[in-house]
């Protein structure tokens, strides 16, 4: 793979930023920044450049294209067994009614009961081996905690999301690994789009 094919840039940038996660602390010691780093690395994979638009594509909807084809390039089937091998971690997320759109639509306790229900779905999925649902409904929940973060909608170090918090930043560390392994071993040569802010030489500019 060529130095300056895309997905080697992409590779290169989503490297980057665990990297810095090893700088935080023993065990994640600093949640908030790590969950931050390790979503920047997946959306450095992920991110696509509309090219009508001329802007980035809708994060939720990149993503999620993003991942399930990551699954289906998945021949040795890494992410499912890094969701089996983290199974009552996975579980524990999505019973947490604070990560669910449907609960902060409306915090209740009946929407918090119907927020905690996909844990027994995902119960069902798991037999099955429904592993696109099981990480769309991970990474869901995941990424609303992200939003929050990075939207300012908690506070850095506050004391009431550290739980959920500790759950997800984990739950990422096992995922980015398996995920950038799929796209190095199978996905070098796939076409994943056009690339957000692609880097350019400033002499390119000024022709």
């Amino acid at each position: 793979m060529r130095e300056h094919h895309p997905t080697a840039v992409r590779l290169h940038r989503a490297f980057s930023w665990p990297a810095r996660v090893e700088g935080v602390g023993a065990a994640g010691s600093d949640n908030d920044v790590v969950l931050v780093c390790q979503w920047i690395a997946l959306n450095a994979l992920y991110g696509r450049w509309d090219p009508l638009k001329r802007e980035p594509a809708p994060d939720q909807t990149t993503w999620r294209a993003f991942l399930k084809r990551v699954l289906d390039l998945d021949a040795g089937e890494t992410l499912a067994q890094v969701l089996q091998n983290h199974k009552p971690l996975v579980l524990s997320i999505l019973e947490d009614e604070y990560l669910s759109d449907l609960f902060w639509e409306e915090p209740t306790r009946v929407r918090a009961g119907r927020a905690r229900r996909v844990m027994f779905d995902a119960r069902t999925w798991y037999i099955e081996g429904r592993w696109g649902l099981v990480l769309d409904r991970l990474v869901d929940r995941i990424y609303l905690l992200r939003c929050q973060l990075t939207h300012g909608a908690a506070t850095y170090g506050g004391s009431l999301n550290r739980r959920s918090l500790k759950h997800c930043a984990t739950m990422l560390g096992h995922l980015m690994p398996a995920v950038i392994l799929v796209v190095i071993d199978h996905g070098r040569d796939e076409d994943w789009g056009p690339m957000c802010y692609p880097p350019m030489r400033s002499s390119a500019v000024r022709r």
